[in-house]
């Protein structure tokens, strides 16, 4: 792991153990866990998803299950919204994600009314709702290439650009804000990055491979039951 403490926004906003007494709660209850959380959450899971197939996801779940979808509530309302699958949302969400907000992006959209805006799924509600797109990171990349539009705003968090450049050449992408970005040029607004993600520094990486430090290891257990959630969404998703 290449920065100890390069963490997690939704990982930490849902401890196994808490985790575990809501369970106890609801019996019936078939838990779905998006990828970001621990491995302690995973193994309290049935399946876990990506942004990508949460829909296919959800839509193989067992039919007489109560599903409760964890840690992202932003991303589960969205399936929800796809699927028409009732589930209890646990309370957490991607503070770079959360930032974003509609008066800011419909200020944006005013000043490039013919960039497409393309939407992570980790966004709330009133974002999603401007979108004409909402895509995985995958899907954005996809959606990018495909689309005639030479213009785009992203609203996720603004790593994914320099990929975004490589791999659309001709195209211009726009880092949505989370505050004004009408007083400033619109490439210089890095302000959804994740302090978390940029951690790790290449530098970190090149030094973790030399050194094997930091080093972590997780009990057999965990490991061992952490590993079925991950086995039966591969399993799903290869259908």
């Amino acid at each position: 792991m290449p920065y100890k403490d390069a963490g997690c926004s939704l990982e930490e906003s849902c401890p196994a153990d808490k985790l575990a007494e809501f369970q106890k709660t609801n019996p019936n209850f078939w838990t779905i866990a998006y990828i970001n959380c621990s491995a302690a959450v995973k193994a309290l899971s049935d399946v876990i998803c990506t942004s990508g197939n949460a829909v296919k996801i959800v839509e193989a779940a067992p039919k007489d299950k109560d599903l409760l979808f964890v840690p992202d509530e932003n991303l589960g309302a969205w399936v929800m919204e796809q699927t028409g699958r009732p589930m209890t949302l646990w309370r957490g969400n991607c503070y770079a994600h959360v930032e974003f907000r509609r008066e800011s992006l419909l200020r944006l959209k005013a000043k490039f009314p013919e960039a497409k805006v393309v939407v992570h799924p980790e966004s709330l509600r009133e974002v999603r709702d401007l979108a004409d797109a909402i895509c995985s990171t995958e899907k954005m990349l996809s959606y990018c290439k495909t689309n005639p539009a030479k213009q785009f705003i992203v609203v996720t968090e603004s790593g994914i650009i320099h990929r975004l450049q490589k791999e659309c050449p001709g195209k211009e992408f726009l880092c949505a804000p989370v505050y004004d970005v009408m007083q400033m040029p619109s490439d210089s607004c890095r302000c959804s990055e994740c302090k978390y993600m940029k951690m790790n520094t290449l530098q970190k990486v090149r030094d973790c491979m030399a050194r094997l430090a930091p080093h972590i290891e997780l009990p057999k257990p965990i490991l061992d039951r952490a590993r079925l959630p991950i086995e039966r969404m591969l399993e799903i998703s290869a259908r």
